[in-house]
């Protein structure tokens, strides 16, 4: 196929704006797919994403129509999955930024908009969902067009009105993404380069298959790939040679050859996930490489993962079946981060990092559906950069802080939030509570752009739910990593009966620690079960006792002593001998806490 008659686009959006719903259209018009075959959100293969409504992973497909081959990739919409949507953007010209015609322009929106435009794709906007409105002419649909044409900076007779419900609008898109979006060219062109037939592809996804091995998604920028080439991996400097190549069609078909521009896919034979890393460059050549790594194709960055959390199975006898699990969960998505863990009551697990709570919500119920472990996951945190005996390190659990750290800087993150302008006060009311600060306001429409800063830690305790909260619903937001600021922050050891709990510690800033550090020996008591002698429930920092609660011992019924409660001195001396036996327990042995019941602890 000659580039002249490839594009390579993408679709763009908020979450739950209809990306999935109008890619399916697309593959109706296209004939990819037969309407036998065909159900909504096609391109979603995860059962998660078709029940939550919301695209978790990437997609690509090849779609032939007329004399065009159309390499579509369909990305997430949350900003937990942006690095999703950045390697999708690197491996295409141009996108469409779709907008819900109910809800108007997002956070999302925004932010991917710009991403898009950084990456220098050619941006082209639509309105989806216009089926909920009988008039195409209603004031609603216009001003949100205006609004769509001022931030592309087009005219507003190029914003594209659309409906992925009803297919209205679908085919005169597509028309446009030929007309508008470039088509594809090398990025060195033949006779620059330094290696004669040079071929590289941008690996943007990879999944794997027990006969294949791993195979890796590709967008190819020079040359050609084709069975049995040698090849090797620019960055990991892994070298393989090539089981099959072919294309997404939505599943994989084996072809001959993919080349220039084109978007596909290729059988690496490789087994070992550490050997393949998303965005690394795939090479070959009919000569030996020896500068693989200056050959790499531009803008490769490894994933920061930015919240952990330590995963153990609930059957201890389930571990090695987490540990495969995450392992091939990482193969398709590269930004998770694993390290062996240990935890003195649930014993052998892993400590996870992902890029935002989302992601990590996502991850532990993709291990329960698709591999049968049922996981207990510990309190999220986020990685704190300290300095100790004049040395700099860093930390994500709380048991690594050691005594007479000199300083602590938290992770900072860039927030923007779009909200209606009538809930802007209450946007504003969260200022205090979840520490955010340098807040400014610019009005896009009839909604304000907040943008402003705030620590991640707050970010990822309830933000989503109160922001939702104060604004019914209709606020949105985005977020990136921006830098890590000194910070006030303390950790709170939990003890019970003079022992320390492992897992329980917690950091919080000094000016919020005696409210948390209440509601933390709070909940141990509600959820701690009573023995024969009493519990002292202490929240502590560095031994200092902040907050305390106390669960009284079990008490034994003494029997009836007649009428008036019988003779007062055989009762006292039973109460005697009783807080003596209580005392003994006391002093021989400590709280052991079950595993059920520390799950129930995490769990709040």
């Amino acid at each position: 196929m000659e580039t002249k008659n490839i594009r390579n686009f993408c679709i763009i959006a908020h979450i739950d704006h209809g990306k999935s719903t109008l890619a399916d259209r697309f593959l109706e018009i296209t004939g990819t797919v037969d309407s036998r075959h065909m159900h909504a959100q096609y391109l979603d293969q995860l059962e998660l994403e078709r029940e939550r409504g919301i695209t978790i992973k990437m997609a690509p497909v090849r779609m032939s129509y007329g004399d065009y081959i159309l390499n579509l990739i369909d990305t997430p919409g949350h900003s937990d999955f942006s690095y999703e949507v950045s390697r999708a953007l690197q491996a295409v010209e141009g996108g469409v930024l779709l907008v819900d015609a109910t809800q108007g322009i997002q956070a999302q929106t925004l932010s991917n908009f710009r991403s898009a435009k950084n990456a220098g794709l050619t941006v082209i906007g639509a309105i989806n969902k216009i089926d909920r409105f009988k008039d195409r002419n209603d004031p609603i649909l216009l001003e949100l067009k205006k609004e769509v044409a001022d931030l592309i900076g087009v005219e507003e007779k190029k914003i594209f009105m659309v409906s992925g419900k009803t297919g209205e609008g679908a085919r005169q898109l597509l028309d446009v993404v030929i007309e508008k979006v470039p088509p594809p060219k090398a990025a060195i062109p033949n006779d620059k380069l330094q290696i004669p037939n040079l071929g590289r592809a941008l690996l943007f996804d990879s999944f794997y298959d027990d006969h294949k091995g791993i195979v890796a998604s590709v967008r190819v920028f020079d040359g050609k790939f084709q069975r049995d080439d040698t090849a090797v991996f620019a960055i990991n400097n892994v070298n393989l040679k090539i089981k099959e190549v072919g294309y997404f069609a939505p599943q994989i078909k084996a072809g001959t050859s993919i080349g220039t521009g084109e978007v596909g896919y290729i059988a690496t034979g490789i087994k070992d996930t550490s050997k393949v890393k998303i965005g690394d460059t795939v090479l070959n050549s009919k000569v030996q490489i020896s500068n693989a790594t200056s050959l790499a194709l531009p803008g490769y960055r490894e994933p920061s993962p930015v919240v952990f959390v330590s995963f153990y199975s609930e059957d201890a006898n389930d571990h090695d079946v987490l540990q495969r699990g995450l392992e091939k969960l990482h193969l398709n998505d590269s930004s998770l981060k694993i390290e062996q863990d240990q935890n003195e009551i649930l014993g052998r697990g892993f400590k996870v990092g992902f890029l935002g709570k989302l992601h990590f919500e996502i991850t532990a119920e993709r291990l329960e559906r698709e591999f049968n472990v049922t996981v207990v996951s510990t309190f999220p945190s986020v990685v704190y950069k300290i300095k100790h005996q004049g040395h700099i390190s860093f930390i994500t659990k709380p048991e690594d802080l050691p005594e007479g750290v000199e300083e602590i800087w938290e992770p900072i993150v860039a927030i923007n939030i779009l909200t209606p302008s009538n809930y802007l006060s209450n946007v504003i009311s969260l200022q205090r509570t979840f520490r955010m600060r340098d807040l400014t306001t610019t009005t896009i429409g009839t909604a304000i752009e907040i943008d402003g800063r705030m620590p991640l830690a707050e970010l990822i305790s309830d933000f989503d739910d109160q922001l939702k909260s104060a604004t019914s619903g209709y606020a949105s937001f985005s977020y990136e990593f921006e830098n890590y600021e000194k910070a006030d922050i303390v950790r709170v050891d939990s003890y019970v009966a003079s022992e320390i709990v492992p897992g329980l510690s917690r950091f919080f800033p000094k000016e919020t620690v005696e409210h948390e550090a209440r509601k933390m020996v709070e909940k141990l008591k509600e959820t701690l079960p009573r023995q024969q002698f009493s519990q002292a429930i202490q929240a502590k920092i560095s031994g200092k006792v902040i907050a305390r609660e106390d669960i009284p011992a079990m008490r034994k019924e003494l029997g009836n002593f007649g009428k008036n409660g019988g003779d007062r001195t055989r009762k006292m001396k039973l109460w005697q001998k009783q807080k003596k036996g209580k005392e003994k327990l006391k002093a021989m042995g400590k709280v052991t806490i079950a595993p059920e019941v520390f799950k129930e602890l995490i769990k709040k």
